[in-house]
């Protein structure tokens, strides 16, 4: 049971290919479709020591059920929106009374 509120659904997309020029390609082969999940997209003010003029970065993170097949570098299609974002870190809470949601922290591809 899935302890965040979902608001969207996901497919996971996995798999590459290589084409006629020797380069890898990600594929859309769907792995899981239908999978609820909270998703919010989210904007930071970052600024580096090497560049201190302030930049705008955003970033989404994804709340799925414990147990979903998702790995890093895998990516999720957001079924309402039709965006897809590559997974970067997946991450979850250790919990010995239930088994918590599982952390997906995303970038925005399309």
């Amino acid at each position: 049971m899935m302890q965040a509120i979902a608001t969207t659904r996901l497919t996971v997309l996995r798999g590459t290919t290589t084409d006629a020029y020797g380069d890898e390609q990600d594929t859309d082969t769907a792995v899981a479709t239908g999978i609820p999940a909270s998703l919010t997209e989210q904007s930071r003010r970052v600024t580096t020591r090497d560049d201190p003029t302030p930049r705008i970065v955003r970033y989404a993170v994804a709340r799925v059920t414990a147990g979903t097949d998702v790995r890093d570098q895998d990516r999720v299609r957001d079924e309402r929106t039709g965006a897809i974002y590559i997974v970067d870190a997946v991450s979850s809470m250790a919990n010995p009374a239930a088994a918590p949601d599982i952390r997906l922290d995303l970038r925005r591809t399309t």
